[in-house]
């Protein structure tokens, strides 16, 4: 009998699809590794099982990093299995030969991603000699409920329909090898010309993107702060008093000074004389009234949702996509998150009125209960109607906007709550009429010896809350730009009031805010500009830098490779990229740092999944770009990279000299800045990890810093180290060494006395009750240093590259444990984990103890704290 072997992208998906076809096909008799009955075959990748490399003639095993070894540009791409997933290649290629399995089912996410994972499985499945030829169809899923996987299976996509969006994933793949490889090994190559190994990963949309944010930085850290002043009146009228905002009725933008504002005065003594002019004077009244309407935003996408859900709960967009993810695949309650659309299918009118009779009817959990009588209104208001605001053919691709499934949340967490309250609110927020307004602009004139001076009040009241109701706004609102309220007290016809008070307010002018996850966001889709308007956005999305689904990776990515870091919300630029920035530019490697061109070749990927662009054109054009830059890095031959680059606060150790920074050195430059200097230079990049200049200012000052995580060996292997500057008397000069912590580890191993005098305990030694401090590299038992040491008490200030704070040691010694801490990086897979450090009695030493694992099944207690490791 034949069967049809059906391939989902994870576990979980191909036990939804078993559960959804057994009722009309037969139950399924579970295996290993698979479901099985009369006509179908159920398995699952986990993911990319494997990747693609360059064919063996073409793969550089020793000197890759090395010029002379690039260019690497195969003709074509062999495959590896990735070594953690090879049990389940291994079970994926025997059902796809099996003899009764006649034809394959594609059921992989529904994207480009989920097409590649496919496409790699069954071409690695089959020989040199003989490809697999059985005939391929695809289950393309928007929804995980049973009926929806069902209707799926009613409507297969054909092999021949999937074959552009197959081009473009291949595409994708092979175009982030080239010039990832390619990039990457000629920049490190080029960084490590003078000894030591200095990784600089470069990506297709990585790099891009950080330019991004560098190029903000820049201007932030260019930004000349300028004084001016506004004016701001009380007025008395014969109903109370309001305020207002002094401004100029005659300004113009000027081009040439974008700082400039009709409200902005620019000198103290100026803005006091309009102050001072319009004290206790009366002032003649012009209002205008009108009404305005508001319309709620559109549906979401993927890449909105994680915009909104960063500015308002400081999720990042790694989180966010995960939570959809979960909603989607686990709880089934959302509809496919990786999506660029923001609009339904014209024929989804009778499901959205469905969804909506859900969310009125289910008992939704907290505060989702809310919503029911909002979707009632709208039912009964038959406010759900066909609209192309939200339903559009045109501007529906392989999915459609996110939102409810007819399926009711039954045990969220609170953050799926959130991002499921976030979808559900505005699903039925785009179909209630816009919030109306009253917007009013009162102009109060005083003049005063021939002179006119006017000052703006503005306010605007809800009349009819429309939308803005599902929001909790059913009452006035105050967003006036100058904050003088939303309900202005009434000036009679023809009244003069009285300028009872005036205030001056001295102001500077500020830089350009740095980038947050959502605003950078913003800036990808845009492919750099950063885009408030929604239409106009939609208009460039297809041109930003990656999709929906790869942007969160992207912005992870840097961070993980130390080219930003994420303090608060904010995104900043380290010294490691500012680097990058100064090399590709000073190599005039432009290709790689534009987000137009960048965005343009996303926006043919788009064309060839239409159809519409051919494969091999693409390829060649990024083959080309390829081979430019490793020329281009090759050739270079003068000594130093044009850049903007930092003058010292810290003088030069040796003579006192200014110490200013090039490409490769921070170098002394002599008492006038402008000499060859006394011979002090340290490199800016030793151990193959940037100096941020705070940190050389600090090294240069007190010659030692550290312990600092991240650097690496020759052989790239990632270490730990304390830096110091030390006398050379052979060359007569300071230079720059690496330590250890051996002078300390000399005084435990040799038995001399250590003075703590200076320091203060940490707290109470867990093994002898003695006091812990600060020693070298670690924390130690007071009891665990000199000739009658009598503890062994110690614990690294830097564990596995996850740096331990004093707070945390504190917190260790007082309770037995730290918080929970998420930068360890794993020696032997190099992968991130999470973990508390804690004091094991039995054990006498300081493990790792991990977080349980939630029950599987309801009313259960959760499974056994996870056994702690040696730390």
């Amino acid at each position: 009998m034949s069967k049809s072997l059906i391939i989902a992208e994870k576990p979980s998906v191909a036990q939804d699809i078993v559960r959804a076809l057994t009722p009309a096909s037969g139950k399924f008799e579970k295996h290993d590794e698979y479901f099985e009955n009369d006509d179908y075959v159920v398995s699952s990748a986990v993911g990319h099982l494997v990747e693609i490399k360059a064919p063996e003639e073409f793969d550089v095993k020793r000197g890759k990093w090395s010029f002379n070894n690039l260019p690497v540009i195969p003709p074509h791409f062999d495959l590896n299995p990735i070594d953690k997933s090879k049990g389940r290649l291994n079970a994926l290629v025997k059902l796809i030969r099996r003899k009764d399995v006649t034809s394959l089912i594609n059921a992989c996410d529904a994207g480009r991603e989920g097409e590649l994972i496919f496409r790699l499985i069954v071409q690695y499945a089959g020989t040199a000699k003989a490809a697999i030829s059985k005939p391929v169809s695809r289950l393309w899923l928007q929804s995980m409920t049973p009926q929806a996987i069902r209707d799926g299976f009613d409507k297969l996509r054909s092999d021949a329909q999937m074959l552009p969006l197959a081009d473009a994933a291949r595409c994708r793949s092979e175009a982030d090898w080239l010039v990832g490889i390619n990039g990457t090994r000629a920049m490190t190559a080029f960084n490590s010309r003078d000894g030591g190994f200095f990784l600089t990963t470069v990506g297709r949309v990585q790099t891009p993107t950080l330019s991004i944010v560098v190029e903000r930085e820049e201007k932030i850290r260019k930004h000349i702060y300028r004084d001016y002043w506004e004016v701001r009146g009380s007025f008395d009228a014969q109903a109370g008093q309001y305020e207002g905002k002094w401004f100029d009725p005659k300004w113009k933008k000027n081009p040439e000074d974008a700082e400039q504002r009709a409200d902005r005065v620019w000198s103290r003594a100026e803005a006091d004389a309009i102050a001072a002019a319009a004290k206790g004077q009366p002032a003649s009244v012009s209002e205008e009234s009108k009404p305005s309407t508001q319309a709620s935003p559109g549906l979401y996408d993927l890449t909105t949702l994680q915009r909104e859900a960063n500015s308002r709960f400081g999720f990042s967009a790694k989180t966010t996509l995960g939570l959809a993810q979960a909603l989607y695949e686990k709880h089934k309650v959302l509809t496919y998150p990786r999506t660029d659309s923001r609009y339904l299918p014209e024929d989804y009118l009778a499901v959205a009125k469905q969804t909506a009779e859900m969310i009125a009817s289910e008992d939704l959990p907290g505060p989702l209960m809310a919503l029911a009588q909002h979707a009632g209104t709208a039912l009964k208001n038959g406010y759900i109607k066909p609209t192309k605001k939200v339903f559009d053919n045109a501007k529906v691709s392989d999915h459609f906007a996110i939102i409810p499934t007819l399926q009711a949340p039954k045990s969220l967490t609170e953050a799926e709550a959130k991002l499921y309250d976030m979808v559900v609110k505005r699903f039925l927020a785009v179909f209630f009429p816009a919030a109306e307004f009253q917007v009013t602009t009162r102009i109060s004139t005083v003049k005063n010896a021939g002179k006119e001076y006017a000052f703006q009040t503005n306010g605007k009241v809800l009349v009819k809350p429309g939308w803005l109701a599902i929001y909790g706004k059913d009452s006035q609102v105050d967003d006036a730009a100058d904050g003088t309220g939303a309900n202005l007290v009434p000036v009679a016809a023809g009244e003069l009031v009285r300028t009872e008070s005036t205030d001056v307010k001295a102001l500077q002018t500020k830089p350009p805010a740095r980038y947050t996850e959502a605003t950078l966001l913003s800036a990808m889709e845009g492919a750099g500009k950063l885009v408030d308007d929604d239409e106009l956005r939609e208009a460039m999305a297809e041109k930003g830098l990656g999709t929906p689904a790869t942007r969160a990776a992207t912005i992870e990515g840097l961070i993980t490779e130390k080219y930003m870091l994420r303090e608060g919300r904010e995104l900043i630029p380290t010294a490691k990229a500012f680097q990058l920035m100064t090399l590709l530019r000073g190599l005039g490697v432009e290709d790689l740092t534009k987000p137009e061109l960048t965005g343009n070749w996303e926006f043919q990927l788009a064309e060839m999944e239409k159809g519409r662009l051919n494969r091999d054109a693409f390829m060649a054009e990024i083959a080309a770009m390829t081979q430019r830059v490793v020329q281009k890095a090759k050739e270079y031959d003068r000594d130093t990279i044009p850049g903007d680059y930092a003058t010292l606060k810290t003088p030069c150790p040796k003579c006192g000299g200014v110490v200013k920074e090039n490409y490769r050195r921070f170098t002394c430059t002599g008492k006038s800045g402008d000499a060859e200097g006394c011979g002090f230079s340290i490199g800016k990049i030793p151990g193959g990890r940037s100096f941020e200049l705070a940190e050389v200012e600090q090294f240069l000052a007190h010659k030692k810093i550290g312990p600092l995580e991240g650097f690496r060996s020759k052989a790239g292997w990632p270490f730990t180290a304390e830096l110091a500057l030390v006398y050379d008397e052979e060359l007569a000069n300071w230079k720059l060494e690496f330590d250890f912590g051996e002078d300390a580890k000399k005084a435990e191993e040799e038995g001399e006395p250590v003075d703590f005098s200076a320091q203060e305990s940490l707290g109470h030694c867990p093994k002898c009750g003695g006091g812990v401090y600060e020693h070298g590299t670690n924390y130690i038992c007071q009891n665990a240093v000199g000739a009658k040491a009598a503890c062994d008490f110690k614990s690294g200030k830097i564990i596995l590259q996850q740096p331990v704070e004093l707070g945390q040691m504190r917190k260790l010694l007082e309770t037995g444990k730290t918080d929970l801490l998420e930068n360890f990086v794993s020696n032997k897979t190099r992968r991130k984990f999470k973990a508390f450090l804690a004091f094991d009695k039995k054990e006498g030493k300081v493990m790792f103890e991990f977080e349980p694992r939630a029950a599987k099944v309801p009313g259960k207690a959760p499974a056994k704290k996870a056994a702690a490791k040696k730390a």
